[in-house]
């Protein structure tokens, strides 16, 4: 079992900058590819960026304004969201895949932390 913790969210202008962070406890970190994922009312969750010891990936709508990162000696993954957009607003979650790719579907992750809030005001 793995327990995961988003923090960071907030409010912010348009163009500005917010840092997302997953706290994850449980088993051992480093095994499972870590994701982002959000989810804006009335919207399906999409696919925002994953991570793993062999790569990254990145949707399309927030390549080279968002960087994932990790930090696996604190059980840690990271979100820098830079240039935001008001479209960029949406709950984000952070989640933990046990597959051995990077999953950019909802099916491809065992475990989900609760959320956190990013708006982004025009």
């Amino acid at each position: 079992q793995v327990q995961l913790v988003e923090s960071g969210g907030g409010l912010v202008q348009a163009g500005g900058s917010l840092r997302l962070s997953c706290a994850a406890s449980g088993r051992t970190f480093t095994n499972y590819v870590m994701g982002w994922f959000r989810q804006a009312p009335g919207t399906e969750r999409e696919f925002v960026s994953a991570t793993s010891w062999y790569g990254t990936a990145y949707a399309d709508s927030v390549k080279g304004r968002f960087t994932i990162s990790r930090d696996n000696a604190q059980n840690t993954m990271y979100l820098q969201m830079n240039s935001l957009k008001a479209e960029d607003t949406a709950v984000y979650y952070c989640a933990a895949s046990s597959f051995n790719y990077l999953p950019r579907n909802m099916a491809g992750y065992n475990y989900w932390g609760q959320g956190t809030q990013v708006t982004v005001s025009s």
